[in-house]
């Protein structure tokens, strides 16, 4: 039962996740499996929150309820089919008719490590409720809300995003490496900035669509600093206006990345796929940024992201650059300046 839980959960990783896949694959067999199975458990409770035509207290009833069973305050999980039924991607509906068995996978590991996950779990999924709380659900949009400061950015991007990079660093320094006390404190503090380095990204880059879905996650107070209500970002005719505050979030990305490269740096020569699997979101990061710096990133028609190709190129680099003296260094610093 074990083997065919795994297998399944390998083809829901393989099937749901884009981007995370390929870095999946260079982690080292002490923490893959681990790292992988919060990956899902956050994606299955992000597929809930963000479902279309969601009623909003249905949807934070079935999050509510996802969450206690995953973290073993109930025995009864909630049944997914008919949320699965209005999913445009038949790959999440795969997955949440297969969440018992996404649970189950809890099973193989340790209570340590079970703990670390769903300490992790319980940070999200507390984002993702105060997101529909906060915005609502995509049925009931309509009218554009928004964060309020820059506090609350910070707080948001933590919650869904930088307590993995915590998440991660206690799974490497369990299994993988040991540091200092010093060491280890400012190490954590690096794995959150990375976290919220790479969903600046996602913020940044997915405005127009976020605003699609009633939600606007550059704050008001931010905006209303350059004569701007969230409503202007509707329109890629205030991009000019919109461009000097845009650009200090990507500022604010490029000080967490350069956090980040500091982070792959503190990680052990020896552990050459750890070091892999974090610098493939790097290598990402830093293109996207620049692609961002110049794009219209107020067109919903023109959403912008690393091509497959290029994601192939940088494994190919990367891997070139672990066998070299100096290469990893190298590597980050080219990227950061194309």
């Amino acid at each position: 039962m074990a083997v065919l839980i795994n297998a399944k959960i390998d083809k829901l990783l393989e099937t749901t996740s884009r981007s995370f896949y390929p870095t999946l694959k260079y982690l080292p067999k002490k923490i893959r499996g681990q790292i992988g199975l919060l990956y899902l458990l956050a994606r299955l409770a992000d597929t809930i929150a963000d479902s279309k035509n969601g009623e909003t207290e249905v949807l934070i009833d079935l999050l509510k309820r996802y969450n206690d069973a995953a973290q073993g305050r109930s025995t009864t999980l909630p049944d997914f089919s008919d949320l699965a039924e209005i999913q445009t991607n038949p790959h999440e509906a795969e997955l949440l008719l297969n969440a018992a068995d996404v649970i189950a996978g809890l099973e193989e590991y340790s209570e340590e490590d079970c703990q670390r996950i769903l300490e992790c779990l319980e940070i999200i999924v507390g984002g993702q409720l105060l997101d529909l709380q906060r915005f609502g659900s995509e049925k009931e949009g309509g009218r554009i809300s928004s964060l309020t400061s820059n506090e609350e950015l910070d707080d948001y991007a933590y919650r869904v995003a930088g307590c993995v990079g915590t998440f991660w660093s206690k799974m490497s320094l369990a299994h993988l490496m040991t540091l200092s006390p010093e060491k280890e404190k400012v190490f954590l503090e690096k794995g959150i900035k990375f976290g919220k380095a790479l969903q600046m990204i996602n913020i940044l880059r997915d405005i127009p669509e976020d605003l699609r879905l009633g939600r606007c996650y550059i704050p008001s107070e931010a905006l209303a600093e350059y004569g701007l209500v969230p409503e202007d970002l509707s329109s890629d005719s205030n991009l000019e206006a919109f461009r000097p505050l845009y650009d200090s979030y990507l500022d604010l990305t490029n000080v967490h990345l350069e956090a980040a490269t500091d982070y792959i740096r503190m990680l052990p020569d020896k552990q050459f796929r750890l070091k892999a699997s974090c610098m493939l979101p790097v290598l990402i990061g830093q293109r996207t940024v620049t692609l961002l710096r110049t794009g219209n990133i107020l067109d919903s028609n023109e959403r912008i992201k690393v091509t497959r190709d290029e994601i192939k190129s940088y494994a190919r680099k990367l891997l070139r650059a672990l066998i070299i003296p100096g290469g990893v260094r190298r590597l980050l610093e080219k990227n950061k300046d194309n």
